[in-house]
């Protein structure tokens, strides 16, 4: 099964980057993939918040949701669209990801359970929690490549979310990101090998990548990883489309090999000896 990553430069032009969605769709199809995958904010990166509040929308009036479910309709593919920043009802908003079928119909939603709330060595400072309201669920849906499990960038460093989704028959898993590019050198390679291991999974990784016009740096590396930990796909810093091609028996080969999903337990409290 032929998968395909769209790895962006997204910009603060929800209208630029709902175009480059489409040709992506397009691209992604012309290339024979069953399923595109793209990162973490594809719609929008700014991080003026002034600004961007006025670009950011309801779902009903997201122009790239409607180009990404356009697309897909045309080219007759499945997308999962990494996340957008969205408008809730409360007005706080939503870091949300979409899973839509070859008929442009959204099968399957998730919002960002994690919040990024950190201050680096290097300077950077983020407080994704005074702008968005975090997700209250995890989600799996059936696609084309496997059952896919959805995650949004700073999820990929609690397992705990990646075990459930396993638990749950995940034998796919989407990460979705925007990495910084300290913590993307420190860790990124690192992390999505190490949940592939452990759930006996893929993991597909789509990324965003350079330099930003709101003048943030992202760290790229798109990547596939299989259920044994390899490296299928690097896409190192350009952006574009990727290709790889999953296996669903490799799951099966892998997780017979070291059952470590059937061999699971619960934790039982930790007895803290002073």
């Amino acid at each position: 099964m032929k998968i395909a990553i769209l790895q962006m430069t997204s910009g603060i032009d929800p209208a630029a980057n709902a175009d480059r969605l489409a040709r992506g769709v397009e691209e992604a199809a012309a290339g024979g993939a069953a399923m595109l995958f793209t990162p973490e904010m594809s719609g929008l990166v700014d991080r003026d918040r002034a600004r961007a509040a006025a670009s950011v929308r309801a779902e009903s009036d997201d122009v790239s949701l409607a180009a990404a479910r356009q697309a897909a309709a045309a080219a007759g593919i499945w997308v999962h669209l990494g996340s957008l920043a969205l408008k809730r009802d409360d007005g706080r908003f939503a870091n949300r990801g979409f899973v839509i079928d070859d008929k442009g119909e959204i099968r399957a939603r998730y919002d960002k359970l994690h919040l990024f709330d950190v201050d680096l060595p290097t300077g950077e400072s983020w407080r994704e929690s005074a702008v968005y309201a975090p997700g209250e669920g995890a989600v799996a849906v059936d696609t084309p490549v496997g059952r896919l499990g959805l995650s949004v960038c700073y999820d990929l460093r609690f397992a705990g979310l990646y075990a459930a989704l396993s638990n749950a028959g995940a034998t796919v898993l989407a990460v979705p990101a925007a990495f910084t590019r300290p913590t993307g050198a420190a860790h990124w390679h690192t992390l999505l090998r190490a949940r592939a291991i452990e759930a006996g999974a893929f993991v597909i990784a789509a990324a965003q990548t350079g330099e930003h016009e709101d003048g943030r740096a992202t760290y790229g590396h798109s990547l596939v990883i299989d259920p044994w930990g390899e490296v299928l796909l690097d896409m190192g810093e350009a952006p574009g489309i990727g290709f790889a091609d999953i296996d669903p028996a490799r799951v099966v080969d892998v997780r017979a090999r070291i059952p470590v999903i059937s061999h699971r337990r619960p934790i039982p409290p930790v007895e803290v000896v002073a």
